[in-house]
């Protein structure tokens, strides 16, 4: 653990454990999304994160997948603070890449309160940052900016569709109470070029991305465990996002998603229109953790088999956010044809995730 996060995780844990009487904001129906305002960030809101995942592949033709997730959290432990010190925001990131050839993954995380010009979240449009880590939006492209520890990676994402908002006009459910809930758009179909540096070599690379933007005050239930996330990009020009929500029990809590086909027709789903079945399991040789790295997901009318491009694609976050989730590059498969690519995320596994 570096000695930021060492001094940053006592903050989220006392706000997890609602030390701080704090009037977060609140997700209501009939707020309409506004851009380019609605892609910068929310501070009154307790969380929220701007997520990228895609498929890469470089000249000679290796595939791989990449993750740059940047995350705002108002503690609320000391919001009336007059120091230029107080920590009212944290930021933090986590960023990876899943190498096939290798069969592992390449992670590495930042945590840092917001201000002094280390780290910012800018609420005009996307434009955080943690030190020399950077996710920036212009009006027709995300620019991503990081060096890690193993690799670097300076990238374009190139907006080839107009943001997908999910659930109803962008506020999507989690629960059955309807303050559990979040301000939530997908941005699929993101064409991708520039460089990623692995082992010292410089290698361009193209591919397609999924952007992600959430913010939420009350995202989980109590009786929530966590969640598994997909979001797919098809071959047609297609976009799948599907989630569910398990219980304490690992049993299905609840469910949502969206569907938009390729000539831009969307479909929402209600939460008996989802499943998630497992088809493979994966148990970490490092947390002992479980997963179903291997599903098959129906949304409504639409089935698909979601295989990873291998199964060791753990994240141990435990030095920013305190959690281990796996985060893995998939391949869609139909019929047996492949049809797209995307990412699928596994929460709560291990402990139960606490937001």
């Amino acid at each position: 653990m570096n000695r930021r996060s060492f001094f940053l995780l006592p903050l989220v844990i006392a706000a997890r454990d609602g030390i701080a009487d704090v009037a977060y904001g609140q997700v209501e129906r009939g707020v309409p999304l506004r851009f380019p305002r609605d892609h910068g960030s929310h501070p009154a809101f307790r969380t929220e994160w701007w997520y990228v995942t895609g498929l890469l592949r470089e000249s000679a033709g290796a595939e791989f997948g990449a993750q740059i997730t940047f995350f705002r959290s108002r503690p609320g432990v000391a919001d009336q603070g007059q120091s230029r010190f107080t920590p009212r925001q944290l930021l933090f990131a986590h960023v990876a890449l899943a190498l096939p050839g290798n069969a592992r993954l390449l992670h590495d995380q930042r945590a840092a309160r917001v201000g002094l010009g280390l780290a910012e979240a800018g609420e005009a449009t996307t434009g955080v940052h943690i030190d020399n880590w950077s996710l920036g939006r212009s009006d027709t492209a995300y620019f991503a900016d990081i060096a890690a520890r193993d690799f670097s990676l300076r990238l374009v994402f190139r907006v080839t569709q107009p943001p997908l908002l999910q659930g109803d006009a962008g506020v999507s459910r989690k629960g059955p109470a309807s303050t559990q809930a979040s301000f939530y758009y997908s941005v699929p179909q993101l064409a991708v070029t520039g460089t990623a540096t692995i082992e010292k070599r410089v290698r361009a690379v193209t591919g397609i991305a999924w952007l992600d933007h959430e913010w939420s005050s009350q995202y989980l239930a109590q009786d929530a465990r966590g969640w598994d996330w997909t979001g797919i990009n098809f071959d047609d020009g297609g976009a799948l996002m599907a989630f569910r929500i398990r219980d304490r029990d690992g049993n299905p809590y609840w469910a949502g998603g969206s569907y938009r086909d390729a000539a831009g027709r969307v479909t929402i789903f209600a939460p008996a229109d989802v499943h998630f079945a497992p088809v493979r399991r994966w148990r970490s040789p490092r947390t002992n953790i479980d997963y179903p790295v291997a599903f098959r997901v129906a949304a409504g009318e639409l089935e698909i088999v979601l295989e990873p491009l291998f199964d060791d694609q753990e994240l141990d976050a435990r030095a920013s956010v305190g959690t281990i989730y796996w985060e893995g590059a998939v391949h869609a498969r139909r019929g047996g044809q492949e049809v797209g690519r995307g990412y699928l995320e596994l929460t709560g596994y291990g402990a139960p995730l606490r937001l």
